[in-house]
């Protein structure tokens, strides 16, 4: 409750703050230098991600596996590097975020 009075003192939405939260995961390991949320960069956007995986009930565990080992040939040639030291409960909450962008 704390957390959410500070959020709406500092003017930022209580509901914006989980997708604050998760940009800033996606800052900290790096992702957004390949990846942007509404543009391509050298990978997809991410906004591009969650519209190709919608309804698609394995897109989760396929994606959570993509960006552990990596891979190419999705989104065009340019490979994916493998991001094994992001901890799995990272990459997990990631593609949830990406999955739920509209």
């Amino acid at each position: 409750m704390k957390t959410q009075a500070l959020l709406l003192a500092m003017g930022i939405a209580v509901a914006a703050a989980p997708a604050l939260a998760n940009e800033e995961l996606a800052k900290k390991n790096a992702c957004t230098a390949c990846h942007a949320v509404d543009r391509k960069l050298v990978g997809p956007a991410y906004k591009d991600v969650a519209k190709k995986y919608a309804g698609d009930a394995t897109a989760e565990a396929k994606l959570i596996e993509k960006v552990k080992k990596g891979g190419s040939g999705v989104w065009g040639p340019v490979m994916m590097p493998p991001n094994g030291a992001v901890k799995d409960e990272d990459v997990k909450t990631l593609v949830k975020w990406i999955l739920a962008l509209k």
